[in-house]
């Protein structure tokens, strides 16, 4: 280094307590802007070569991404968190109306299938849905009527009614849905999809997670690793928006740094990274400088992601009386929208309090109320603004409920158990067949009887849509090539358009 540079800059080098406390500051947000920036894609998603070799990464490039054209370059996942009721939502059985009270048969529901949240009951009498269900738009899908505004959509809605998993406890069951794995440790979705396809901002990260909590109930408790990394490179994890105070820590600069200092600052740290990395050649020093690159240009894209003033009265009036409210389901909704909008790759929304053991009916009424209008809003949007067709919109939680009531069945009452073994998801837009419902379950709603889809096949079929062969697309790690969909998974290509 050179005595002319240090003598030109003295708050950067001679005033050392002001520069790392600035430096403490960025670090922090960093640690929540990993950022993927650095594998920015092109126009048609391709990772930058040249950009993963200089910061040392994973050579995702090399992994011929895409392997075919995408018909979506975006994904919004709507994760239904606690297992919403299949049969109280889509899966209408309406033969069930007349077999209220009576006992499931034990070759429907044997008794090793039962968790022991309900296998000690004397009596497992069937509980049909207290909701009225209807046929809605040209395809005549069956909705139930605690969800009136997704029901105008329900053309746009691919309905996947044959949905099983593996698990049949909530931590496994949402950690599966999210990696492909029961075991913690794997990447999410969201980390393999900013690792392979990157981001088309600069400015904001690849992946960004949110979560909202339902007015019933708090609901299952959300754990970072559900957008983590796992084993792929940590600037791959989400940045998670905060559903209260400042959505991103330390978005502001500190009180006496002005934006130009911030920027000489900076510029000063990755010289210093830089010169440390030519003398060990680590990758972490690379990812660093990066880090706090993507903090830096957050602390400006933020806040005008956020300024929803932008938005006109009728957008807002569309998503309901819920949207200007920060870590609410509607306000999630619109920040998706302005995410994608502004090339972030994949929003992932995490709405909390479907796990309905009792008072079911009262449950899901008031999360329909907090969800339903904004699910259909942001469709809405997505169309009108000519995005819907490359954003793939996902909806769905972890598993099913049981057909059985948990604890006393009454007239107007009644609760559910877990249920893995069918349960209902629905896709819209980026490839996905429009007006279409796929799969079907017995006459209880307790098995797949036509055209199974398990969680690997969905995460199969995602990466699909967005230019990916889920067998190619693999990363190395302690000895094997490791991917989402593991050693299984299938495209449904019935399911495309």
């Amino acid at each position: 280094m050179t005595n002319n540079s240090h003598e030109s800059n003295p708050p950067l080098f001679c005033h050392r307590r002001s520069w790392l406390l600035g430096s403490l500051a960025l670090a922090s947000l960093s640690r929540l802007g990993q950022p993927s920036q650095q594998v920015l894609a092109t126009e048609n998603g391709t990772p930058a070569a040249d950009q993963h070799s200089e910061l040392g990464l994973p050579p995702a490039a090399g992994l011929g991404l895409p392997h075919h054209p995408p018909r979506a370059k975006r994904v919004i996942y709507l994760f239904q968190s606690g297992g919403p009721a299949q049969m109280d939502l889509f899966d209408y059985k309406p033969n069930l109306a007349t077999r209220f009270g009576e006992e499931v048969p034990e070759s429907i529901y044997p008794a090793a299938r039962k968790t022991t949240m309900s296998s000690a009951q004397a009596s497992f009498p069937v509980a049909p849905s207290l909701f009225k269900f209807a046929q809605h738009g040209d395809s005549g899908t069956w909705m139930s009527e605690v969800m009136p505004h997704l029901a105008t959509q329900v053309d746009e809605l691919c309905m996947i009614r044959s949905m099983h998993t593996d698990a049949i406890n909530h931590d496994p069951a949402i950690t599966f849905q999210q990696t492909g794995s029961q075991l913690p440790g794997r990447p999410s979705i969201g980390a393999w999809l900013a690792y392979g396809l990157g981001s088309f901002n600069a400015e904001l990260p690849a992946f960004v997670a949110m979560s909202s909590k339902g007015s019933g109930k708090t609901g299952q408790p959300l754990y970072d690793r559900l957008w983590g990394s796992g084993f792929l490179p940590a600037q791959y994890q989400g940045v998670k928006f905060r559903n209260n105070g400042e959505p991103v820590l330390d978005i502001q600069d500190p009180a006496g740094i002005s934006r130009p200092q911030r920027r000489e600052m900076l510029n000063g740290l990755a010289k210093l990274n830089r010169i440390r990395q030519e003398t060990v050649a680590h990758s972490d020093i690379a990812t660093r400088i990066a880090q706090y690159e993507m903090a830096f240009q957050m602390q400006a894209s933020v806040p005008e992601l956020l300024d929803l003033s932008q938005e006109s009265a009728a957008t807002l009036k569309m998503y309901g009386p819920d949207v200007q409210k920060q870590g609410k389901y509607a306000y999630n909704c619109l920040v998706a929208r302005r995410l994608i909008e502004r090339g972030v790759r994949f929003v992932q929304l995490f709405h909390q309090g479907w796990d309905s053991h009792g008072s079911l009916p009262n449950q899901v009424r008031r999360q329909c109320k907090d969800t339903d209008q904004a699910t259909a809003a942001l469709l809405i949007d997505l169309k009108q603004r000519g995005l819907l067709d490359d954003t793939l919109v996902i909806w769905g939680g972890e598993f099913g409920r049981t057909i059985y009531s948990q604890g006393v069945l009454k007239a107007d009452n009644y609760g559910r158990d877990h249920h893995p073994s069918c349960f209902t998801m629905w896709c819209a837009g980026g490839g996905m067949r429009p007006g279409m419902t796929w799969g079907a379950t017995d006459d209880y709603s307790v098995n797949v009887v036509e055209n199974p889809v398990s969680v690997h096949d969905l995460h199969a079929t995602l990466l699909h849509l967005l230019g990916i062969q889920h067998e190619r697309f693999t990363f190395r790690f302690q000895g094997r090539e490791f991917r989402l969909t593991d050693v299984h998974g299938r495209v449904v290509t019935e399911l495309l358009v």
